[in-house]
């Protein structure tokens, strides 16, 4: 019963969202579901999953749960791309914006798990503030360059996570998050194992470095994806995840599509609950997001700490 209720929560979802705007359908309706609605309802979708994925392979690689894309500076490493790209190769195709976005967010990454491999683990919430640190410096040092080069209207716009830009034409890169999903589900057992650190990894017979880069890459290319295309959305790779285990358990295999779809519905929530607040006006979906994330992030810190660690 649970499942059917699941999707039929999501399914209303998709309905309000298609339905919701301050455009009348009474003219043209059609027209405006293709161009404007859809593309946007799928946007939501899409960046959800992928941050949701993105955020089980991130605890798997640093055995915490309660570390997610946004703790780990790769956002703002991936901003520092973009920004090294608007001022060298302002005409660069998206294509182009997005791998460097991807491969500076890699950067981002290793440098975070560089300082992981520091951080004592007795204690689960010494990572995540190493990581809201270490995002701060490389987030104070994109605001220094855009400022300097007078390009601060870009850096508020992929800081600001939301759907009001996105149409048709404009959102398409986000269904490699489909193929990258694929992917993550056919090495699903893998990441499971990466979870269990590396000396016990190695012992299983798995390929660690081999394995812990594919992860990183993957993690690197959703948060591009997701950041040219909409916006940086805080919490959403640490509470799907998180809640998704305390409904399921630590299944990985089994719980990946669960995770993702969870994830695409609890953005597109933010969203939907972001244009309703001060209709016809609209709050942004991250902003929303974000005052949610947050609680439920005490929550888990108060709940249940000891199931912190993968």
């Amino acid at each position: 019963m649970r499942p059917f209720l699941c999707i039929a929560a999501l399914v209303a979802l998709v309905a309000l969202s298609l339905a919701l705007g301050a455009a009348s359908l009474s003219q043209d309706g059609g027209w405006l579901i293709w161009v404007s609605r859809l593309p946007r309802t799928a946007a939501a979708l899409l960046a959800g999953a992928g941050l949701a994925l993105a955020g089980v392979v991130v605890q798997q690689v640093v055995q915490n749960r309660l570390v997610e894309p946004s703790l780990t500076g790769t956002p703002e490493a991936a901003m520092l791309g973009l920004l090294a790209v608007t001022l060298i190769a302002p005409g660069m195709a998206v294509a182009g914006k997005m791998l460097v976005a991807a491969a500076a967010a890699l950067a981002g990454m290793l440098g975070f798990l560089a300082l992981a491999d520091r951080v004592p683990r007795q204690d689960p919430m010494l990572l995540p503030i190493v990581g809201l640190i270490y995002g701060g410096i490389l987030g104070a040092t994109a605001t220094w360059f855009a400022w300097s080069a007078d390009l601060m209207q870009y850096l508020g716009t992929w800081r600001l996570g939301e759907f009001s830009g996105v149409v048709q034409g404009r959102y398409e890169w986000l269904w490699a998050v489909a193929a990258l999903a694929a992917l993550l589900y056919v090495v699903a057992d893998r990441i499971t194992i990466l979870g269990l650190g590396e000396t016990q990894a190695r012992s299983l017979g798995l390929n660690y470095g081999r394995t812990r880069a594919l992860g990183l890459v993957v993690v690197s290319t959703l948060t591009a994806l997701v950041l040219v295309t909409v916006g940086v959305f805080p919490f959403v790779g640490l509470v799907a995840p998180n809640l998704i285990s305390r409904w399921r358990g630590d299944n990985l295999r089994a719980n990946l599509g669960v995770t993702a779809l969870f994830g695409a519905a609890l953005v597109l929530a933010a969203d939907v609950l972001g244009r309703l607040i001060r209709y016809p006006y609209e709050i942004p979906a991250a902003t929303v997001f974000a005052v949610f994330g947050a609680g439920v992030f005490l929550w888990l810190l108060h709940a249940r700490p000891g199931r912190a660690h993968g």
